[in-house]
């Protein structure tokens, strides 16, 4: 008998012995002579059981697969509820808390400073069977710092799981992780953790679905008490009441809905039928004909509609007291899509520079060639480890396989499935898995095939911009090898994490997410490659932009012996809509022979170098447009190089006589704060040039959103922490760029000024 089974066996010896009385793998019914003198309808055990998601190899069903993610703000309890997952699944012999007594840590916190911290830094993926169900689990971080981590989660999973804390509710990480989902089209069950919380409130976390996230959402289950009373859940849809006994939950028990909560669960069931009835044409129809729905007509509809994503499913628990965690599994099996009922595409481009998209067949076998997208890269022990997800056909170990993007082959000498930082071989992977393989040099968003003339790449993830920055540099020279070897890793797995040399002040520029962002790597360079770093003071990443429309015609002419330079370049830049000011863009207009097309991208080129460097605020360019309308060329002394040089003089004038202004990155801040100490708080934000968006007190505690300019946020922590005797807390999340306030678009430009006075100086210096 294994461990877990030991364990579970002290809890209920009974159950153990019942094995006639199997109703489905995994699951033990207990006889009603067993159950006579207690309480209870029926009672199921959940002694779980593993399958390797491709040891069955082509044979696993892809309907009995899932793959999903689970996200939400910091500290909602995911980690916990990935490793109570993990637990009932029987993937793991016991449980662990994120800041246990024990010092183990989560199963899936398997990083030294995340067990730590108590924080998630890093996704991890694993693996486990529900039944006779596949699942494929990433575990995402819920800090704003890390949001690469949770894009790339949802790039490659069907489904995910969207935690919400009873108490906090709808917070304001939990409103970029919404964002997310939605921009990777991913249907969600929406779970509201902590009903064991003081001030639990799941009434007011669905209101705020509703009113905040715009979900079309509605109960299926109720909470049987809340907080320390907190005995079970009422469901909904199947009208029965759970409980969880035993010391770890494991006996999932069913029994009639409680007298004094029939009314109100008739209630919620009416309420849920309703809101169905509004994402779903076969439940409407019954609704309009005043007919009452069967179950199966609830639950058929509530798959329908959850996969569609028109509905959200509302489910509850509290994942640390271990109640709700195994109807969630059913849940995930009975409402998630398997991956079959999501659409996968892949862009072929044609000869002509066109974009074809190819939708994805993920039937398990070997029928259509393979493709997978490389979402993830993380140094292992034995070399970079590299996270595919399988969109078509199949790959086995020692086969070949092309990078679309680089045209490399390499050849998979090892295809590993992973438990957190655990490694399990497998043989072959098909559509539908989620595998790591070695000795793959590629960078993330990578596309694979087996077939090197199938010119197709999985469509891209979305990498957002960095928005602060700090210098960096090794505390003494010896470490200067190990500091280029880390830069050089953390740089490859992270598109977010980027470090850059400053010419002008001659220092190593890191640039990040967040402050805790760039600290983690300090930290994680420490720890991993024994180099200690010092921090310079945080940078803000501004930006610079143009608000009207300006001419340049600029005459590039060059003689001073042999064949000359020459160029010209007539046309208009201007500013672009305010949804697109984060990008650039480049039109050649120019019709005639006056350019000819080999030296257009010259002019391309030199805009887009003067864009990364700034001109007038010594700032990135963004939100522009370079329009080339026309200009002249000569037979012999123009050249690609001299109208490269003509655009960059055109930009410059530009500068000088357009009308330009400094953009500041803008960040939502949530404050949590005891009711006595809010004037404190609407102090501080005024102090900041804050502007508040939203209020909302319950019980004790209020809650202020801001939008704060990143520049002011320095200190804040402990300005909050002194002005409410630290028991406030606050989390902020990029929002947007806008245009700066007068002070700070001053400061910006004197200070680039000045450095270009120095420059000068210096200049001067050395010509004497």
């Amino acid at each position: 008998m294994s461990s877990l089974q030991m364990l579970r066996a002290s809890c209920c010896p009974n159950l153990l012995k019942l094995g006639s009385a199997c109703s489905a793998p995994g699951q033990l019914v207990a006889p009603s002579s067993i159950l006579s003198a207690a309480p209870v309808a029926a009672s199921r055990h959940y002694p779980g059981g593993v399958r390797h998601s491709s040891g069955g190899g082509g044979d696993l069903q892809v309907d009995k697969m899932r793959n999903i993610g689970i996200s939400a703000h910091i500290d909602s309890g995911k980690t916990t509820l990935t490793e109570r997952i993990l637990f009932y699944t029987g993937r793991i012999d016991a449980i662990h808390e994120v800041k246990g007594k024990d010092g183990v840590g989560a199963t899936m916190d398997s990083m030294e400073l995340e067990r730590q911290r108590g924080i998630t830094i890093q996704s991890a993926a694993t693996y486990t069977m529900w039944g006779d169900h596949n699942i494929n689990i990433i575990d995402t971080p819920g800090h704003v710092d890390f949001t690469i981590e949770v894009e790339r989660a949802l790039r490659v999973l069907d489904g995910a799981v969207l935690v919400l804390c009873a108490v906090g509710g709808v917070q304001s990480q939990t409103m970029t992780v919404d964002r997310q989902m939605k921009r990777y089209n991913v249907p969600r069950i929406a779970f509201i953790n902590k009903l064991d919380r003081g001030g639990s409130n799941p009434k007011r976390v669905l209101h705020q679905l509703r009113s905040k996230l715009k979900h079309n959402a509605a109960f299926i289950q109720l909470p049987i008490g809340l907080e320390s009373n907190c005995k079970g859940l009422v469901d909904v849809v199947n009208e029965r009441a759970i409980y969880f006994h035993g010391d770890f939950g494991t006996d999932v028990v069913h029994d009639e809905i409680p007298q004094d909560m029939r009314a109100e669960a008739q209630d919620t069931r009416d309420e849920l039928v309703e809101y169905l009835a509004n994402a779903d044409d076969v439940i409407g129809e019954i609704f309009l004909e005043e007919k009452t729905p069967t179950t199966e007509d609830i639950s058929a509809a509530i798959r329908r509609a959850t996969i569609a994503q028109t509905f959200t499913p509302v489910m509850m628990g509290t994942a640390l007291k271990n109640k709700g965690v195994q109807p969630l599994l059913d849940a995930v099996v009975n409402y998630l899509p398997n991956p079959t009922q999501v659409d996968n595409f892949a862009l072929q481009q044609s000869s002509s520079g066109d974009e074809t998209r190819i939708l994805m067949d993920p039937t398990r076998s070997g029928d259509k060639p393979f493709v997978a997208l490389a979402f993830k890269l993380e140094q292992g022990k034995f070399g970079q480890l590299t996270y595919l997800r399988v969109y078509q056909g199949t790959v086995k170990r020692g086969d070949s396989v092309w990078n679309t993007r680089t045209g490399k082959k390499t050849r998979l000498s090892r295809l590993v499935q992973m438990h957190s930082n655990k490694m399990e071989d497998v043989n072959e992977v098909y559509a539908g898995d989620i595998c790591a393989v070695f000795g793959v040099d590629c960078a993330s968003g990578d596309s694979f095939v087996i077939d090197k003339n199938l010119t197709l790449s999985m469509e891209s993830i979305y990498v957002p911009e960095p928005v602060i920055s700090m210098s960096i540099k090794p505390s003494d020279k010896k470490s200067e090898n190990n500091f280029g070897k880390a830069v050089a890793r953390f740089t490859k797995e992270d598109p977010t994490y980027r470090v850059w040399f400053d010419n002008e002040n001659k220092e190593t520029i890191a640039s990040g997410m967040g402050e805790l962002h760039l600290e983690i790597y300090a930290q994680r360079m420490e720890r991993e490659y024994a180099c200690k770093v010092e921090m310079g003071k945080p940078r803000v990443a501004f930006k610079e932009t143009l608000l009207e429309p300006v001419t340049y015609d600029f005459w590039h002419r060059k003689q001073s012996g042999g064949r000359g330079e020459y160029a010209r370049v007539i046309g208009v830049m201007e500013p672009l809509p305010v949804e697109q000011n984060m990008t650039v863009d480049f039109r050649d207009e120019t019709s005639g022979p006056n350019i000819p097309k080999p030296f257009v991208p010259g002019v391309k080129k030199g805009f887009l170098d003067c864009c990364e460097k700034g001109g007038y605020a010594g700032q990135r360019v963004t939100g522009v447009r370079m329009r080339l309308q026309d200009g002249a060329h000569h037979i012999v002394d123009s050249s690609e190089w001299a109208f490269y040089q003509a655009s960059q003089s055109a930009f410059q004038d530009c500068v000088e006589d357009g009308k330009w202004t400094v953009l500041e990155p803008i960040m939502t801040v949530e404050v949590n704060i005891p009711s006595e100490f809010t004037s404190a708080a609407f102090s501080i934000f005024n102090k900041r040039a804050g502007l508040i968006i939203d209020q909302d007190g319950r019980d004790d505690w209020y809650t202020i959103t801001a939008e704060v300019p990143l520049n002011n946020m320095f200190g804040f922590s402990a300005d909050l922490r002194g002005s409410t005797q630290g028991k406030g807390e606050y989390t902020m999340e990029y929002c947007r760029y806008s245009p700066a306030s007068p002070e700070t678009h001053e400061s910006v430009v004197k200070k680039f000024r000045d450095s270009l006075e120095k420059k000068d100086e210096k200049g001067k210096k050395k010509k004497n």
